[in-house]
């Protein structure tokens, strides 16, 4: 069992989200449970960003190098409901444990896995919300005669990188199992590339590449 750790700079003077508290916690609830466990922390670091620490503790899951993850507080783990909704749906597809103790999310009970489910409803209606709002900007442009073209979440050269393998013949799979092995997050900030979010980004990147230039006015 892996038990996560993370604070930031200006968090491990505050009570109940210190360093010791959460390692106590961990520990505690591993001991309970006749567990053993190695830590791996994030000191110092936002929990904007997918961390050096959490990065590989994904990494070691996903590979079967470890077979589950504790956590003290769902806020220590995910930077939103739809990126814990992403970590848990990795969890239940690679069936790795998964439990967070200060809201009773524990993969291995079915009150666990129920409260997961709850999570991936407010998650799936967070995409909706956004879908939603997307479409409306969307509209709205059109409506004004400006392109819908957009940047994508993937770093330019990551994107790059899809691209040029994939027109060198690289299968869609073989190309998320590179970029996963060399340590290159996901969009979404996961440590595991899945076939289809490479088979979109190179889309994306083609459609782009052969869209029209917008037409401008004589002057």
């Amino acid at each position: 069992m892996l038990a996560y750790v993370r604070v930031s700079t200006e968090e491990q003077e505050r009570s109940g989200l210190g360093v010791e508290a959460q390692r106590a916690a961990l520990a505690a609830e591993c001991e309970r449970r006749g567990w053993t466990y190695e830590l791996v922390e994030d000191l110092g670091r936002s929990g904007k960003h997918v961390n050096p620490g959490l990065r590989d503790a994904l990494h070691m899951l996903a590979s079967g190098q470890a077979d589950g993850l504790i956590v003290a507080k769902l806020d220590r783990l995910a930077r939103s409901v739809r990126h814990a909704s992403a970590i848990i749906d990795d969890a239940l597809r690679q069936r790795w444990s998964l439990v967070v103790l200060d809201n009773a999310l524990d993969l291995t009970t079915p009150g666990g896995r129920a409260m997961a489910q709850m999570l991936a409803t407010f998650a799936e209606l967070e995409r909706e919300m956004i879908a939603s709002r997307t479409r409306e900007a969307l509209a709205a442009r059109k409506a004004r005669g400006q392109h819908n073209g957009r940047r994508s979440a993937i770093p330019a050269a990551v994107l790059r990188r899809i691209v040029t393998d994939r027109e060198a013949g690289a299968a869609f799979g073989a190309i998320a199992q590179a970029l996963t092995a060399d340590g290159v997050l996901t969009p979404t900030g996961l440590a595991l590339w899945h076939e289809s979010t490479v088979r979109r980004a190179y889309r994306s990147a083609a459609e782009a590449a052969s869209a029209p230039e917008p037409m401008r006015m004589a002057t």
